[in-house]
């Protein structure tokens, strides 16, 4: 099969098995480039095959030579598309890590439910004892209750008022107006159910009713706050009203953790382009504005950087654990530099469709997005015949 790509509103509903392993290749080659480090031994990440959870896993391994085990909910190949990008990514790093002898095992399948969270305590009770790090790194639209069975969808709208901003659809170069209506009090509820902590404190209480945390257990999840710019739709809209239920939870798992001389953060990261940031109006307007700013001073990073960072910076490190003011850990700190934000703020009223690509790194948005899926990946020929049918050596299809 010759695969292209197939992009459809916001989404590719195509991906490239090969060009999906060499992303995955590039970001573990950056790892091995950084060097070793001493870390966590048995890591457990929740939402493992893309973006920031993917980088996570990629980190633990190849950088800190920990064993772990991924969850995640992804598509195999079919006879009418093919899998999914993070079924992709999945199999790369996998067939990776077992090439060079690393421990890595995956679980395909709902996070949410309860039979997901039973499979991955029995495969920690078998193969790894106990887990001494356990990343959250889930990013879905929806979420079955596991004891209820009840449907929650979560919506990208603003609260208390209407809001109309700048977007940009960034595969046709246009800036256009979009307003946006308020949320119902069902929608924030629905919101908070999917994106807010609710899940992560399940993972956290069950995995120690299991006896399987170790002590100085940590647990992170990750978060975005990002600039006023995207405040009404993003941090004072329904999904940030999901995030500070998050921020809550942390608190509350941070003090259940303690008896192990545990801890549970927020590791609020910077704005990339991800399946889900790609959904959310402004923000790629916004992305492609901060992309160019931060490539000019040499500060833009991508999920592996930041990823290794807060592994050598701020988790496992000489001096201890490295958090701000709010005991969260800011690894958006590049981003949000006054000077840095000042020009964006000066730029955004003057950013039309004719200067997009002048004033922005629009090209550089949607090369990653492309990315994300396998493609425009360096030194592959996408006009080669591939094999669709890729599988992940520790997963059934």
């Amino acid at each position: 099969m010759i695969i292209q790509p197939k992009i459809r509103g916001f989404i590719c509903t195509t991906a490239h098995p090969t060009g999906c392993h060499q992303v995955v290749a590039e970001q573990i080659n950056y790892v091995r480039s950084k060097g070793a480090f001493k870390g966590p031994q048995n890591v457990l990440v929740i939402g493992a095959s893309t973006g920031y959870g993917l980088a996570s896993r990629i980190v633990a391994t190849f950088g800190a030579n920990a064993k772990t085990i991924g969850v995640f909910y992804e598509k195999a190949a079919d006879e009418k598309r093919t899998a999914s990008a993070g079924w992709y990514n999945s199999a790369a790093f996998e067939k990776i890590a077992h090439h060079e002898k690393h421990y890595a095992k995956s679980i395909n399948g709902d996070a949410f439910s309860n039979d997901i969270k039973k499979q991955t305590a029995d495969l920690i009770r078998e193969d790894l004892k106990k887990i001494d790090l356990i990343i959250y790194s889930l990013a879905s639209p929806r979420r079955v209750h596991p004891d209820t069975g009840q449907v929650y969808s979560s919506t990208l709208k603003p609260i208390g008022r209407s809001y109309t901003t700048k977007t940009v659809d960034a595969f046709r170069g246009e800036v256009k107006e979009i307003t946006l209506e308020p949320a119902t009090d069902e929608d924030i509820a629905n919101t908070v159910a999917v994106m807010g902590g609710d899940d992560w404190e399940r993972w956290i209480d069950f995995l120690a009713a299991e006896n399987l945390l170790a002590n100085d257990v940590m647990t992170v999840a990750y978060s975005y706050i990002g600039p006023e710019l995207t405040h009404p739709i993003y941090k004072d809209g329904t999904i940030g009203r999901a995030k500070e239920h998050l921020h809550t939870t942390a608190k509350k798992l941070d003090k259940k953790l303690k008896s192990y001389q545990g801890r549970a953060l927020i590791s609020v990261n910077k704005g990339v382009v991800t399946q889900a940031s790609a959904a959310i109006p402004v923000v790629p307007l916004y992305i492609s504005l901060l992309f160019k700013l931060m490539k000019a001073k040499g500060t833009h990073e991508g999920c592996i950087e930041q990823m290794y960072r807060l592994f050598t910076e701020h988790l496992y490190t000489s001096k201890g654990l490295v958090t701000d003011a709010q005991d969260m850990i800011r690894l958006d700190n590049l981003e949000m530099q006054p000077d840095i934000q000042q020009k964006i703020m000066e730029l955004w009223p003057q950013i039309t469709t004719e200067n997009l690509a002048e004033l922005t790194d629009i090209k550089g948005y949607c090369d990653e997005f492309y990315r994300l899926f396998g493609f425009n990946a360096k030194g592959i020929d996408y006009n080669v015949d591939v094999n669709p049918n890729i599988s992940i050596e520790t997963v059934s299809a």
